[in-house]
């Protein structure tokens, strides 16, 4: 059984630092929350490498809200219930399209600046999407200019600390509430960070698989420490893998951002054929696991291990200005853009599932928070929608720090001591060939096509690291290990029991979508084990 907790502590023992609002991550979610939360109190920011690091970064597309005089929430809400594949809480999505639009305006006024067409916002489509609906930055550099603008606000704002390099271990919890979390230094050493509030905005779990395209710091914490102090993990078989990230030797599985086939492009088997059309009425532009599940079938058709993305129809000023970092990047590779095609493969990109909140963001634990990819809200459903995470991060963080200002202070001492039957007698190979070992059996036999037989032998596989946590732990790479192991084993103990397809979840043994035995979640809790809850839908459209 994953233990309580990763390291012996006497809180007793150790310095105690004190905060209103703790905010455990960076990213979208953590640097809006944050700016928010220092309107009223005190906030510590713990990021274990720096506030640029993180998924919100390399986010591409941009952020989906109902700007155009041609759009409505009605359509923002069909789209989304649409694509998550009957596993949206239609009242989770009905906040999101209603309150996204002014969650966009929070962030201009944070300093962040938007691409404009003549005077007013450039709107552009993607997958699944009925309108165009879609803000962008720098073209294609959406993330990075929002992680620009938020973290110097962040960094100038007096009411926020920020600790960079720093990682939290465990969260700290007293009867059923948390107190804050256990966070250790650059340095080793070991500080109680205590909190009204805590929020985990530490990004998703890509990090299990072989190829993604997140970054090397989403290796799921948040879930692991959520899972190991008692919340409800929801849904976390549902791992969407971007069908188009860059597939070329000697070059990292770069993302091709969704808004290229938005803007045209059409994608090509390696015969030079276009196929979407055998496989949906929306062609490139269908949601992103009908996508995704339509190239490995061209690629077990054809023997190769990618298709093409051509963009080449479209004029080379409206590429080279619409997506400068792409095009660049690509360019680096030897490949133009504007005349060649695109080799592309799907891999691991977002996690749709984490830990289960409420409207208001909060756990099932008093005074835990998430917000952004770590948390399941219910707005993504199976599948998550293009663009609809950086809204969600927006939307329910501004919910979340309502909510805090409603809380009252944290009161009385706290008292953990936890004492280990840890040794470092067990075999303790390297952390890295570890991690890689993990991410080549989520690849070969938790991936984007799974069967009964595929995800026994791939938890028959993670069940022998499992001794890994008999060991002592003191460095991030370990801690990052057993985080990841944790979300390994989540996810294939929920998609061993979903046995149906639906959004990004595909049973080659269970082809079809099963709405009377399967149209509910699956939520996973430390002591209790596996459970369901039905999915809830708005009585009134």
């Amino acid at each position: 059984m994953i233990p309580r907790y990763l390291v012996d502590m006497n809180l007793d023992d150790i310095p105690v630092v004190e905060k209103d609002v703790i905010v455990i991550g960076a990213g979208i979610a953590g640097l809006f929350t944050a700016i928010r939360a220092s309107e009223r109190g005190s906030v510590l920011m713990v990021t274990k490498k720096s506030l640029m690091d993180s998924n919100t970064r390399y986010a591409q597309g941009g952020i989906a809200a109902v700007i155009s005089d041609e759009d409505k929430p009605e359509f923002h809400l069909q789209d989304t219930l649409i694509a998550g594949a009957g596993l949206c809480d239609e009242d989770a999505v009905g906040v999101l399209v209603h309150e996204g639009p002014k969650g966009v305006r929070s962030l201009i006024g944070m300093g962040t600046q938007f691409d404009l067409e003549n005077g007013e916002f450039a709107l552009t489509k993607e997958g699944a999407h009925s309108q165009r609906r879609i803000l962008h930055a720098n073209g294609d550099a959406t993330g990075y200019e929002i992680v620009r603008a938020l973290s110097e606000k962040a960094v100038a704002t007096e009411g926020i600390e920020v600790w960079d390099d720093h990682f939290a271990i465990d969260l700290i919890t007293r009867d059923g509430e948390c107190c804050g979390a256990l966070v250790q230094k650059p340095d080793g050493s070991r500080v109680f960070v205590r909190g009204k509030a805590t929020i985990l905005c530490t990004g998703g779990t890509g990090q299990m698989y072989r190829y993604t395209t997140n970054p090397e710091v989403a290796t799921g914490d948040g879930v692991a420490m959520a899972y190991r102090a008692g919340a409800y993990i929801r849904d976390m078989e549902f791992i969407q893998f971007h069908p188009t990230t860059l597939c070329y030797p000697g070059a990292p599985r770069f993302l091709i951002s969704e808004a290229v086939r938005g803007e045209g492009a059409v994608l090509r088997n390696i015969h030079g054929e276009r196929f979407m059309e055998r496989y949906h009425p929306q062609l490139e532009l269908a949601p992103r696991d009908v996508v995704a599940n339509a190239i490995v079938s061209e690629l077990e058709m054809t023997g190769a291990t990618f298709v093409y993305l051509d963009v080449t129809h479209e004029s080379e000023e409206m590429v080279r200005h619409r997506f400068p970092t792409i095009y660049e990047t690509c360019l680096q590779y030897g490949l133009d853009l504007t005349t060649d095609w695109i080799p592309v493969a799907p891999a691991a990109h977002y996690t749709m599932g984490g830990v289960r909140t409420d409207l208001n963001g909060e756990t099932n634990i008093r005074r835990l928070f998430a917000c952004g990819e770590v948390s399941s809200t219910g707005v993504h459903g199976a599948n998550r929608l293009a663009s609809n995470s950086l809204s969600e991060a927006i939307v329910f963080g501004r919910r979340i720090i309502h909510r805090i200002s409603e809380l009252p202070p944290l009161e009385g001492d706290v008292h953990v001591r936890e004492e280990l039957d840890s040794h470092s007698a067990i075999s303790r190979q390297a952390v890295v060939e570890k991690r890689l070992k993990l991410q080549k059996v989520m690849v070969r036999y938790i991936g984007l096509r799974r069967s009964s037989d595929s995800l026994a032998k791939g938890l028959a596989e993670l069940k022998r690291q499992l001794p890994f946590f008999s060991t002592v732990m003191s460095k991030r790479e370990d801690f990052e290990f057993a985080n990841l192991l944790t979300n390994a084993m989540l996810t294939a103990e929920s998609a061993a029991v979903r046995e149906e397809s639906r959004g990004a979840h595909y049973r080659v043994d269970f082809p079809q979508r099963d709405d009377i035995q399967w149209r509910k979640h699956t939520v996973l809790h430390r002591v209790q084990g596996m459970t369901e809850e039905a999915v809830h839908y708005a009585a009134v459209r």
